[in-house]
């Protein structure tokens, strides 16, 4: 006789840590965009650890809870703030003189377009989570419209300010969404509403 028996792993909701990694590298990279910091050297560390390793942390145990799109999202958001941090030490010099002259910024702007196209799928999806979540999204897809448009020289004052300002919006929205998931969780109770789902895709 065959005996089986199921394990359940009981895992806590990695999100919040992912948002707060999302909020700090975004507020750090803002700032360097409205020229209220300058320079990349001390935005590099953030993008790692906060926006690349947190959200990747984030992702993994998404997975383990079966969550595909949160598994995406924060694994896809991980892995574009590795690219960054990698591109702005490549132009610093980090790897040599001979590579940081090489540097051609629409390849960037491919990238960019890219993940554009990345955040208006999960825009969509965002849309049964939460609206704090679909604010975040739709903030996420205005800060790529500025990044491609300021890559390839298409109106690069409005597309900069558009980056610019849609990424410290981002970090604020993304400051409650991390809030809302810590203290409705450990409270037990709804202390920071998030707004129900749109119930368009799903019932």
């Amino acid at each position: 006789m065959n005996n089986e028996t199921n394990v359940k792993i009981v895992t806590a909701d990695p999100s919040a840590l992912g948002l707060f990694g999302l909020s700090i590298v975004t507020l750090v990279a803002s700032s360097l965009k409205l020229g209220w910091t300058s320079g990349t050297a001390f935005v590099i560390p953030w993008a790692f650890f906060l926006g690349a390793f947190a959200q990747l942390f984030a992702c993994i145990n998404d997975a383990k809870k079966n969550n595909t799109f949160g598994t995406t999202a924060f694994g896809g958001y991980a892995f574009f703030w590795f690219a960054v941090a990698m591109s702005w030490m490549i132009q610093n010099g980090v790897f040599g003189e001979k590579m940081a002259a090489t540097v051609d910024g629409k390849q960037l702007g491919f990238a960019f377009l890219g993940y554009l196209i990345f955040s208006v799928v999960m825009t969509i999806g965002s849309m049964e989570t939460h609206k704090v979540l679909f604010t975040i999204f739709v903030l996420i897809d205005l800060l790529f419209v500025g990044l491609t448009l300021s890559s390839f020289g298409i109106a690069t004052h409005f597309a900069h300010n558009l980056a610019a300002y849609s990424e410290f919006a981002i970090s604020m929205c993304g400051f409650y969404g991390f809030a809302a998931a810590v203290l409705n969780t450990h409270f037990g109770k709804v202390f920071l509403p998030v707004g129900k789902p749109f119930g368009i895709f799903k019932k």
